[in-house]
């Protein structure tokens, strides 16, 4: 594990849907996840991924257990509290962008900052701005997502995930929709977010490629950890990082 600050730490999750046969999603999950960490969860279909990445995402509230962030634990919060929580500690990145049809690139990116509401109307519109135009997107922030290609529009999702500078980012299988070229582009972006931003990003992913250029891989098998390593260094050592804040 990359040395830093402990983000988000799961300690004895299990999370069981209740019903005349209940169905356990994960099961007895211990797993830390330290400050500036690329971390992949794998795993076959049906093997829990998403239903932990919601759970650490405070997207869902385990059967047994606790999810702390920045140490802070979650179980006895409010609803409001956990949304706040969600708000300014969590970004979020789905495989389907779930971006609002009816607004603009610029619009979607800024409804987390109101929500929030952390900033003026004139702040969170440049915020915006400038977080399309870092990713190539300065001429399209007045379009709506169907004026866009697929990896423009998950490239506004990602931008809409940084909105309120969070610490950590979950995604959801970001790549899975997009095509070879526009994966590549979402997944370097992600990486830069670790490298050059200073911030922690989880993926699901069932991209065994990306997975193996991730720094670290937890692999789930029927709910549970059944392996978490550290990926392998590229050829000439340690990535080397340059944290931005």
């Amino acid at each position: 594990m990359t040395q830093g600050a402990i983000l988000i730490e799961a300690k004895g999750v299990t999370r069981i849907l209740p019903g005349i046969v209940p169905v356990t999603l994960v099961q007895d999950i211990d797993l830390k996840i330290a400050a500036q960490e690329f971390v992949a969860i794998t795993g076959p279909s049906g093997s829990g991924k998403s239903s932990l990445l919601y759970l650490l995402g405070l997207l869902d509230m385990p059967t047994e257990g606790e999810v702390l962030i920045r140490g802070h634990a979650t179980a006895q919060m409010s609803e409001t509290e956990r949304a706040q929580t969600r708000l300014a500690d969590l970004g979020f990145v789905f495989q389907f962008h779930f971006l609002l049809p009816e607004f603009s690139a610029l619009n979607n990116v800024m409804l987390p900052m109101r929500a929030l509401g952390r900033l003026s109307p004139r702040q969170m519109r440049t915020r915006a701005a400038e977080l399309l135009a870092a990713f190539g997107l300065a001429d399209h922030m007045h379009k709506r997502p169907d004026q866009m290609s697929g990896g423009q529009r998950q490239r506004v999702a990602v931008a809409r995930a940084l909105a309120n500078d969070p610490p950590l980012v979950l995604a959801d299988e970001p790549t899975g929709s997009l095509d070879s070229v526009s994966s590549e582009q979402v997944f370097q972006l992600l990486r830069d977010l670790v490298d050059k931003n200073g911030k922690t990003v989880v993926a699901v992913t069932h991209n065994l490629d990306f997975a193996a250029r991730m720094d670290r891989r937890v692999h789930l098998i029927d709910g549970r950890i059944v392996q978490d390593r550290a990926a392998a260094p590229p050829p000439g050592g340690t990535r080397e990082r340059q944290k931005t804040g």
